[in-house]
């Protein structure tokens, strides 16, 4: 299997790479990136040494699709929809790591991204390529929405209790913290060491682009519109996502009810991990691996829910979940690729 990745040279293209050379049916043929072209790919990314040699090449989606079976955008927003068209699509398979074609209303995306939608035609078709939930619908995809790393990790977390309808939706307030990789490879000030290090910040408060497509998929889950409360930190770590949720719950239940719901959404799952009673998930268990791993803690005294979780926000989050839409997409193994063990320390 073919494969081509525009944004190679970013972190979750850089993930691409690393998940892709262990991957038993995919070669990579093209490195995209507009900012190294004609770059050996170990120049940008040393740890690839005497491992990648080839060249950093344009971003030319038409010559890529004939030569590559799936392509990989690791753009940022508005990039792939401002390139994809159906000839492109009538060739090959596309999985867009941007946002372009996660939301399904495209005046809340323009509203939020701050960006003209320049494909809307493809927002219905787009399936969104969380692959616990949309399973079957991946399988059928020609163009998958790769999920943000927020949305992953804070979806897997409260799923089960809103689908089976124990907690009030609207309710739901998620407190999230992530490393530094989730803002990207470019160079901001906000991210310099001096200013992450010993240091720990909240930001989009009330704002953040990732709320309407938490919203959306819960509200799918719901069977109704579902507003809530997001708000991001920034945590001084390289990478990784931890997610602490409260929801007020609709009726008594006992752990072992509760236990048994997320059982039910996630006791065949490879990839999410429902820990033990009064196991809190850290980042440090997940880290380099495809795994999230949730948990909840009921609170009688306010008579809510604390649902958790923790991954790896350029795996799950990003590049793992990527090739793991991938292999739906081709119907091969869907762990194909993915079995890293987490590392520790």
């Amino acid at each position: 299997m073919k494969v081509g990745i525009i944004g190679a040279t970013g972190y979750a293209g850089g993930e691409l790479v690393r998940l892709l050379m262990g991957h038993p049916q995919a070669e990579i043929v093209w490195y995209g990136s507009r900012s190294y072209i004609d770059k050996k790919y170990y120049e940008v990314f040393q740890n690839m040494f005497q491992i990648v040699d080839s060249k950093c090449l344009d971003d030319n989606m038409e010559e890529l699709a004939a030569q590559a079976d799936v392509i990989f955008t690791a753009t940022p927003q508005g990039f792939c929809a401002s390139i994809i068209n159906e000839e492109i699509l009538s060739k090959v398979k596309v999985v867009d790591l941007s946002a372009d074609f996660r939301i399904k209303d495209v005046k809340v995306y323009e509203e939020w991204y701050k960006i003209t939608h320049k494909s809307p035609q493809f927002i219905d078709e787009a399936v969104y390529g969380l692959c616990e939930i949309n399973r079957e619908d991946v399988k059928k995809a020609r163009l998958v929405a790769n999920p943000g790393c927020y949305p992953t990790c804070s979806t897997l977390s409260i799923y089960p209790m809103v689908k089976e309808g124990l907690i009030h939706p609207n309710t739901i307030i998620i407190d999230a913290k992530s490393g530094t990789s989730g803002a990207g490879r470019g160079a901001k000030v906000d991210n310099l060491y001096c200013e992450v290090n010993e240091n720990m910040k909240a930001y989009g408060v009330s704002t953040h682009r990732h709320t309407p497509e938490i919203e959306e998929q819960l509200g799918y889950a719901a069977g109704e519109k579902v507003v809530l409360n997001f708000t991001p930190h920034l945590a001084p770590m390289n990478r990784g996502i931890l997610v602490t949720a409260y929801a007020s719950l609709k009726k008594e239940v006992t752990y072992d009810e509760v236990k048994a719901v997320y059982d039910k959404y996630y006791g065949t799952e490879k990839f999410v991990r429902v820990l033990d009673k009064d196991v809190c998930p850290q980042t440090k268990w997940v880290e380099g691996s495809n795994y999230v791993d949730v948990n909840f803690k009921l609170d009688f005294r306010t008579n809510r829910i604390i649902m958790m979780g923790a991954m790896d926000n350029l795996v799950k989050g990003a590049a793992g979940q990527a090739v793991q839409n991938m292999n739906l997409m081709f119907g091969l193994e869907e762990s194909m690729g993915l079995c890293q063990v987490p590392m520790f320390p």
